[in-house]
């Protein structure tokens, strides 16, 4: 009885290691990633609230409603993972996502802007930031176009756990649907 009692701890034990390990993949590293996106995790909450912050343009009712962009823009995000690629303690996984195409927008948007000016003016003949951030974000909230990106994630192991490196610009402005293509 005592030697049953044994083996099935031991499988528990064996068990209990191996799930915790099958968390510490590259792969599953970059799913964890981009599943916070999806889910709005604090971590990303808290780098959106310093982007928000950061716009000195809007006021506090444009930030409110860029936040809410934001948002839905990362709930929104898909992605598959193709690849791992494991090399010693480096590896890269590929990850095709799609997300809001912003860049197409942001680019009719400065377009109209030149070509429109004379719509965004205050009555003293002045450019109006407010009318125009209204204009950027009415039609950022109202794009429906999505796009496909594949980023390289790379991951350094250390200590025996997998950690992604930073982002580069490029890898971020795809996240942001931002991205010059």
């Amino acid at each position: 009885m005592k030697k049953i009692l044994l083996v099935f701890v031991a499988i528990l034990l064996l068990s209990g290691c191996s799930l915790s390990n099958m968390d510490n993949t590259p792969t599953k590293k970059v799913e964890n990633y981009l599943n916070e996106y999806q889910t709005l995790g604090s971590n990303v909450l808290s780098k959106l609230d310093s982007v928000v912050d950061q716009e000195v343009l809007f006021d506090e009712d444009q930030k409110t409603t860029y936040r809410d962009i934001l948002k839905k823009h990362y709930q929104d995000l898909t992605y598959t993972i193709k690849e791992e690629t494991i090399n010693g303690d480096k590896a890269t996984v590929e990850a095709e996502i799609e997300v809001n195409d912003y860049t197409k927008v942001l680019k009719e948007i400065e377009s109209y802007k030149t070509t429109n000016n004379q719509e965004f003016l205050d009555d003293n003949g002045s450019f109006d930031d407010i009318k125009f951030n209204n204009y950027k974000l009415n039609l950022l909230k109202s794009n429906k176009d999505r796009v496909k990106y594949t980023i390289y994630f790379s991951l350094t192991k250390i200590e025996d756990e997998w950690t992604l490196d930073s982002l580069t610009d490029t890898e971020e402005s795809k996240l942001l649907g931002i991205y010059e293509y």
